[in-house]
């Protein structure tokens, strides 16, 4: 009977070092999330931080057609810069979108009205020149916009959307846009030198007053100090289930 004992408890000890183990690997797991949540967190203070400073500096020269490929999120989204060309109104496509505030005291859905601005050099560059309401899609509805002659064009640097779950699939057969992607546009629209970025025109009003620019949304969202908490939340309730469980089995041993 002695003998036996022993080695009835020791599949049983076993079994807490095995609960022990995965429960200090939990642990480690949950506080490295909770670390890295505010790692993220820094990084993402420190970007606001430089696109609220990017977006109120004085307008340089867009990026020349040789240094497009330096062109990242990085350093150049939401920079500040002017363009020259033409507008192929010709071209145009609208792409959906639901607008929060407009000048006029309107929004709700409509499009972004993206043209392609052809540079002397004859590279092209998605101009998205403002927002219109549905009942303007037709550019034959705001004719008076359809500018001829050279124009200069200021505006923020936007690179490539990435749609969302929910977000329609661009269809270029129908010329259905959803998604502001300048190498899709590009393509459908025969354009054989595009830029890989997008410029969001600033709020210079457009003759007959459509598209109304000047509506760059500029929001990143930071919840990264309450993903922190929560993953440290977690770790430091398991830890207190386990010293509570450490604590009976002592108890009871």
């Amino acid at each position: 009977m002695s003998d036996s004992t022993p080695a009835a408890r020791r599949p049983m000890k076993r079994g807490r070092l095995i609960g022990l183990a995965a429960s200090l690997l939990a642990f480690a797991v949950l506080v490295s999330l909770g670390v890295w949540q505010l790692e993220r967190l820094a990084w993402k203070q420190g970007l606001i931080a430089k696109v609220e400073a990017r977006i109120h500096e004085a307008a340089v020269p867009v990026p020349e057609e040789q240094d497009w490929d330096k062109v990242g999120y990085e350093d150049d989204e939401y920079r500040r810069v002017l363009a020259t060309g033409r507008f192929r109104h010709d071209l145009e496509v609208q792409v959906y979108t639901l607008a929060d505030q407009t000048p006029d005291g309107g929004g709700g859905p409509g499009y972004w009205v993206i043209t392609p601005l052809v540079t002397a050099e004859g590279a092209a560059i998605l101009v998205n020149r403002g927002f219109v309401p549905m009942r303007l899609k037709d550019p034959a509805s705001r004719a008076e916009g359809q500018t001829d002659g050279v124009a200069t064009v200021t505006g923020l640097i936007r690179m490539p959307e990435e749609g969302g779950l929910f977000t329609p699939q661009n269809d270029p057969v129908k010329d259905a846009w959803y998604v502001r992607d300048p190498f899709a546009i590009g393509e459908a629209k025969g354009l054989l030198r595009v830029a890989p970025f997008l410029i969001d025109a600033d709020g210079t009003a457009n003759p007959g007053g459509w598209p109304q620019g000047g509506l760059t949304r500029i929001a990143f969202p930071n919840r990264h100090f309450e993903y922190a908490l929560t993953w440290f939340g977690l770790a430091a309730s398991l830890a207190g289930v386990g010293v509570a469980v450490l604590w009976r089995r002592r108890r009871r041993d």
